[in-house]
């Protein structure tokens, strides 16, 4: 009869042997024989008509090796499920084991031993102790006109000016390489493009004021664009921007078609079209409007904030102890790539740390029974569609809409995705509402800036 027992050797780390004896191994052994000499096509014998002591002799040390070790690891895993043993990684198999000392013409008892790293009992803080930094974005009167300014240009109606006589004038024209003085050079062919006159360099737009579809002129790129601008048009062109050579190429450009955006009035039925669902009579209510949205907005990134200050805060302030020396070994050999010890020293805080903030959410999670229902999966996916969709308003209405949330409901990959990453969200945003955070209003420079910063101290 089989034993198994259980002995401490370090802080978390425990060795357990089994022992088993023949009867534990050997019926399972025959069976497997038979089985074999059901399968096996052995040229002079009719399949399943193959002696045992042929079978034997062919497969009998790699059959019975495999009978006692599987049987080893099924007392093994049968002891850790009875003694709900929960352990990191998987257990290792002791040096002082040796398979090769397992010999069919000897049945016998056998030991094997293993080192279990135990996962450790711990508290989290106090949560409602805790008082962290709630930044508020400032929306500023500028930042509101920006945006206004940006609605009103996306819902704006293309005209057909005659000439040019502004910055927001859009010119459709043809690009021909030239020399300097104007000669199309051979093998040269038009391509087409479209931008506003305030992309060109500042100084050379009042050559552009009164031009008309038709004009042609010869424009030299280091000077008629910025750097940024004269970037993506050598782009455009197919040439290299980060080339001195191509920056000073001459190009003669033909005027296809002058127009112009004009914006859309501040009326009511601009804030119809911004707002479908909402009856907004006024430019102060629509300005009113805009700004919530905009703070809403700002509040996504500022709960992140939130929350990865709240990561650090947990990681620091939760006592946990690790069973370093078997994790250590576990790194060394237990992976499916082994690494040096100078590796295994170089990873494991990163690698401790990670095995730490699973250990708290896994128990954040099972204690307040937070979960992740198919319908949240099936939310995820609509919001994914008409963030593609460019945020259209979203309805079970639409049949096609459940037919692409069905499909992704179909998709492993997708479905697995989601969960960890709504499991993830919905604990972040549990801890949220347990703390009692300190707002403090901060403009968008200062906020940018701070962000900027923790990336630059955890990066170095």
């Amino acid at each position: 009869m089989s034993t198994v027992t259980r002995e401490n050797i370090g802080l978390l780390n425990d060795k357990i042997i089994v022992k088993i004896e023949k009867n534990d191994y050997l019926p399972s052994f025959e069976k497997s024989l038979k089985e074999y000499g059901k399968k096996a096509n052995i040229p002079g014998f009719r399949k399943g008509m193959v002696p045992t002591s042929l079978i034997k002799k062919m497969y009998g040390n790699s059959v019975f090796t495999d009978e006692v070790l599987k049987t080893v690891e099924k007392k093994l895993t049968d002891y850790m499920s009875t003694e709900q043993l929960e352990i990191f990684a998987q257990p290792l198999p002791l040096p002082e084991n040796d398979a090769s000392k397992i010999n069919i013409g000897q049945p016998q008892d056998y030991s094997f031993a293993f080192e279990v790293g135990l996962k450790p009992a711990f508290s989290l803080p106090e949560l409602s102790s805790l008082t962290p930094t709630r930044y508020q974005i400032i929306i500023s009167d500028e930042m509101l006109n920006e945006e206004i300014e940006r609605l009103r240009q996306k819902n704006g109606t293309m005209t057909d000016p005659e000439s040019v006589a502004g910055d927001d004038y859009v010119l459709n024209v043809s690009f021909q390489e030239t020399d300097a003085s104007g000669n199309s050079l051979e093998g040269s062919q038009p391509k087409d493009n479209s931008l506003l006159v305030k992309y060109f360099a500042e100084s050379f737009r009042p050559q552009l004021i009164g031009k008309k579809a038709g004009d042609e002129f010869i424009i030299h790129l280091l000077t008629a664009f910025e750097e940024k601008e004269r970037a993506w048009i050598l782009q455009d062109l197919g040439l290299n921007k980060e080339s001195a050579a191509d920056a000073e190429k001459y190009f003669k450009l033909v005027i296809t078609k002058v127009g112009l955006l004009e914006k859309a009035n501040l009326d009511e039925t601009f804030f119809k079209k911004v707002y479908p669902n909402k009856t907004i009579e006024s430019e102060p209510a629509f300005r009113d409007a805009v700004k919530q949205d905009m703070a809403d907005q700002w509040k996504a990134q500022t709960s992140n904030n939130l929350q990865h200050t709240l990561y650090h805060e947990l990681l620091e302030k939760t006592a946990i102890e690790f069973p370093e020396s078997f994790l250590k070994r576990w790194l060394l050999n237990g992976g499916e790539k082994p690494k040096t010890p100078e590796e295994v020293e170089k990873e494991f805080p990163t690698f401790a740390n990670a095995l730490k903030w699973n250990l708290i959410t896994d128990k954040i999670v099972s204690e307040n029974k937070i979960e992740v229902k198919p319908e949240d999966i099936k939310e995820a996916a609509r919001k994914q569609l008409f963030a593609y969709l460019g945020g259209l308003p979203q309805g079970d209405e639409q049949p096609w809409v459940e037919d692409y949330v069905n499909k992704m409901m179909q998709d492993k990959r997708f479905v697995e995705e989601t969960y960890q990453n709504q499991l993830t969200n919905k604990m972040l945003q549990w801890i949220e509402n347990q703390v009692k955070p300190v707002d403090t209003f901060i403009t968008v420079e200062e906020f940018n800036k701070l962000n900027e910063e923790h990336k630059h101290h955890h990066h170095e």
